[in-house]
């Protein structure tokens, strides 16, 4: 018995000392992650993690504009592959809409149209569209204006170089690795840290901004904080003024925060809202800028966010991820677990779906098998229609 009390003593011991640890070299964030994640069940972050944070909400109007509902609604039953990849990937939303009509809809494990998940990086579209309304009202020059006019932090050296469309085009050089895994990687510090705003402006420039794309969130968070200090708002209160009640979003969403009151959104991720309000940006942009025959953007700011703005990055334009699949050309907003609204213009068709988990990855291909399956099946279920 001595000797279990003994252990128990020394575990104890040991754990405060990682515990002080941790504060002392500013890893104390970890446990605030190891409460979040690990003491709820999980392995990772999560579709329904926003009660564990600050949020601010994003108002949508008093007039709300419902989805009109197709003709041939829910008329087609959905292909054995689609359902079977919908029950191994964990989808709680997934819809087809067709001609701006919502053509097939249907909803798992307790979810419906009103359900909130997070959007991860689908954000980073939403951020975007947001830098093309600052730049249309006036509040930022254009896509060339430099990040230096708004955080002199960046004024010297290749920082002087970058600009605001180098952020949203993935092509800024930061410092900055995109890990999702290791919990001491600076994905995971924004993630669960309470000052976003001080990691971001204490990091570098380190290679040639604008030559080349290379993925990292922190370039949406920067954007983030230009938008913020340009529009002399929160992002969550620029994203209902530009966007939410202009289109007459269904349901408010929520944004997370690094902290609560004066608190930052993390602009790389975390819009909790549900399909058919997810669904309605991606049709904005779909439509060349245009809703309800009001322009909301400019059509050649949507144009130019979702084609390629570099050889290399050819599958990413600006905030949109790019897919030549089908021989079609195809843009998505897209989020780590498989959270899609996925357009295809010339078809005038979009794809929503989201949920837990995605799948590998395809060889040579900037997506996962199951985006290829979500496109494919539902040509297939729009086919059997005709």
């Amino acid at each position: 018995m001595k000797i279990v009390k003994k252990l128990l003593k020394g575990l104890l011991y040991l754990l405060l000392l990682i515990v002080i640890g941790l504060y002392i070299f500013d890893y104390d964030y970890i446990l605030k992650g190891v409460r979040v994640v690990y003491m709820t069940g999980h392995s990772s972050a999560y579709i329904d993690d926003y009660p564990h944070f600050d949020n601010r909400t994003i108002k949508n109007g008093n007039t709300t504009i419902t989805w009109p509902l197709h003709k041939s609604y829910n008329s087609v039953q959905s292909t054995d592959k689609l359902n079977a990849t919908n029950e191994e990937m964990g989808t709680v939303a997934f819809m087809i809409i067709k001609n701006d009509s919502i053509w097939y809809e249907n909803y798992a494990e307790g979810y419906g149209a009103d359900s909130k998940t997070n959007s991860f990086s689908m954000a980073k579209s939403l951020v975007t569209g947001m830098l093309g309304k600052a730049i249309m009202d006036g509040h930022i020059k254009s896509v060339n204006q430099p990040l230096s006019d708004f955080f002199p932090e960046f004024s010297e050296g290749l920082a002087a170089k970058v600009t605001v469309g180098d952020l949203s085009s993935m092509s800024s050089g930061l410092d900055w690795t995109e890990h999702y895994t290791s919990p001491f990687s600076i994905t995971a510090k924004t993630y669960y840290d309470s000052n976003i705003r001080e990691i971001l402006l204490g990091l570098d420039i380190i290679k040639e901004p604008g030559k080349e794309y290379e993925y990292l969130s922190g370039n949406t968070q920067l954007l983030g904080m230009v938008i913020e200090k340009a529009t002399g708002k929160t992002l969550s209160q620029y994203l209902s003024e530009s966007f939410w009640q202009p289109l007459g979003m269904e349901q408010e969403a929520i944004w997370q925060l690094d902290s609560e009151d004066s608190g930052m959104e993390k602009a790389y991720c975390c819009v909790s809202s549900n399909a058919r309000d997810f669904a309605r940006f991606g049709q904005l942009f779909k439509n060349k800028g245009v809703f309800e025959g009001k322009q909301i953007l400019p059509a050649a700011f949507t144009e130019m966010a979702t084609r390629p703005r570099f050889e290399n990055g050819e599958m990413y334009g600006y905030g949109f991820w790019l897919s030549d699949h089908l021989n079609k050309k195809i843009f998505a907003m897209r989020g780590i677990l498989g959270q899609y609204v996925i357009c295809i213009p010339e078809d005038n068709i979009m794809i929503v779906r989201l949920g837990h988990h995605r799948g590998d990855f395809t060889a040579g291909k900037s997506f996962t098998e199951d985006f290829y399956i979500y496109i494919d099946e539902a040509f297939k279920m729009l086919q059997n229609a005709s």
